[in-house]
């Protein structure tokens, strides 16, 4: 879902007798449409149009990335579908955790057997796990059938490397950028809901959290221009959109790398003021650096979905000062109170790690009381993964596997019984909730998310989705609701 007649005058304009521009996005104009005629003599060779299928692991950012590609590669003439078998597979990879990886590496294994049926077909892994020499070497001699890898620095270059893919088809085409300060936008994005969209706002993190890989391999904070922003989100408005989702890997360091410095909260006011946008959302916050001034932007902004994702990772002041997370226990509970008392309703989630280096029952005993007090609304709990070039991966005191397997069960309990508790406490009142499609298992049911984003159930059909429509909760599941349209 893109603006098509505007792509289309901008890939027009390039004039392929030239030399490629050098200057951005116009350079990937020039590509898209000389890859134009590279598809059309692919089509020939194969004797179809082509498709593709380009898979997401990891984060929203990275689902958010997964809509470039597809997005350009519609342009260029491939056709997006959800099976393995298309001409073309692209694995946009995640690094965060090792079985992210793992994942990958057996799903190649797949593709193998297909690229062995079918010699054409065009393999390419990008994102997050590509940034790592040691998995790229790995790749480069035990999956040589692969076509193309390429970074998370250079996704917008995807045109120009298919290009040059097909333009030597039996060679393995490399090109991973290190480091960049570049921000390239405006170029076609092929989106999964017509009325809602994520939209990157900065790029990168300086925290260097001492578990984590992200800053290694999404390298470090750029902020893009706001008045930028409110334009794409203006014209995704104009498309259709009523929801946005603004994607930072640190949003409340938004601005901070401006030449002229804005702050988060100043941008939610700008992006709020927009007339026909319905709903803001934001991911992902620091709970070091979020701001009073943000605080009062939520409780006075009412685009502002009563949903608030504030990692903690521990609950243990000495474990998050190990983390470098540069905050402590009683300065996260005293963050969630603010946030509280200025938002009462508000829904908290957040991430915990189980097992990381050095981590006692006492510490653990922390985190767990820190879980109590807050009572979150969900939590995404995970097991300590070791990544490679991270402090953490070296640090001694690594705790034994049945140790973390035990806490991280306890954990889980305590969070789902919470959990069940906090969604529960709308049920008999009637929301708003943005219908999102039509249900998985039930085809009389459509399904929708309140601005809380807790997920609700109704009675429906396609005609729905995209509103936002009043439901009475008559009951909840767990973690879910059944409603009933009101008229």
């Amino acid at each position: 879902m893109t603006d098509n007649t505007y792509y289309e005058k901008l890939i027009n304009a390039a004039d392929l007798t030239s030399a490629a521009p050098v200057s951005e996005p116009d350079r990937q104009y020039y590509f898209i449409k000389k890859a134009r005629a590279q598809v059309k003599e692919y089509a020939v060779r194969i004797g179809h149009q082509p498709s593709v299928c380009v898979t997401t692991f990891g984060c929203q950012m990275n689902a958010r990335d997964s809509e470039k590609l597809r997005g350009i590669l519609e342009e260029i003439g491939f056709t997006s579908v959800d099976t393995e078998d298309a001409d073309m597979v692209i694995y946009n990879t995640c690094t965060v955790r090792e079985n992210a990886n793992v994942k990958v590496y057996g799903r190649l294994g797949g593709l193998n057997s297909l690229k062995r049926q079918n010699p054409n077909k065009i393999i390419g892994l990008c994102g997050c796990m590509m940034q790592d020499p040691q998995v790229v070497d790995k790749i480069r001699k035990e999956f040589r059938f692969v076509n193309l890898i390429f970074g998370t620095h250079n996704i917008y270059m995807l045109a120009e490397l298919v290009s040059e893919v097909l333009a030597r088809p039996s060679e393995m085409i490399i090109d991973i950028q290190e480091k960049t300060d570049a921000i390239v936008e405006d170029l076609p994005v092929d989106r999964k809901y017509s009325f809602k969209s994520g939209v990157n706002i900065m790029y990168g993190c300086n925290n260097f959290c001492s578990y984590c890989i992200v800053p290694y391999v999404r390298g470090r904070e750029r902020s893009r221009d706001p008045e930028e922003i409110v334009c794409e989100i203006r014209k995704l408005v104009a498309d259709g959109v009523r929801e946005v989702m603004l994607l930072g890997q640190n949003v409340n360091s938004y601005g901070k790398t401006l030449p002229e410095p804005v702050s988060f909260a100043q941008l939610l006011h700008k992006v709020c003021a927009i007339e026909g946008l319905d709903r803001v959302r934001f991911m992902t916050s620091h709970p070091k650096d979020l701001s009073d001034e943000l605080i009062e932007a939520m409780a006075s902004e009412p685009k502002l979905c009563g949903h608030l994702h504030l990692p903690l990772q521990s609950g243990s002041s000495r474990l998050l000062k190990v983390m470098n997370r540069r905050y402590t226990k009683e300065s996260y509970l005293a963050l969630v109170d603010r946030i509280r008392a200025a938002v009462p309703d508000i829904s908290l989630t957040t991430d915990i790690i189980v097992g990381f280096p050095g981590e006692t029952e006492e510490d653990f005993q922390d985190t767990l009381d820190v879980v109590r007090k807050v009572r979150y609304d969900s939590a995404f709990t995970f097991i300590y993964s070791k990544r490679h070039g991270t402090p953490a991966a070296v640090m001694e005191d690594q705790v034994p596997d049945d140790v973390i397997q035990d806490r991280f069960d306890r954990l889980l309990k305590i969070v789902q019984e919470i959990g069940r508790e906090r969604t529960a406490r709308f049920e008999g009142q009637t929301k708003d909730v943005l219908i999102e499609h039509i249900n998985e298992k039930d085809p009389s049911l459509v399904t929708g998310r309140m601005d809380n984003n807790a997920v609700v159930h109704v009675k429906g059909d396609a005609s729905l989705i995209g509103q936002i429509v009043p439901v009475h909760l008559d009951s909840c599941r767990g973690f879910y609701y059944y409603g009933t349209i009101q008229k």
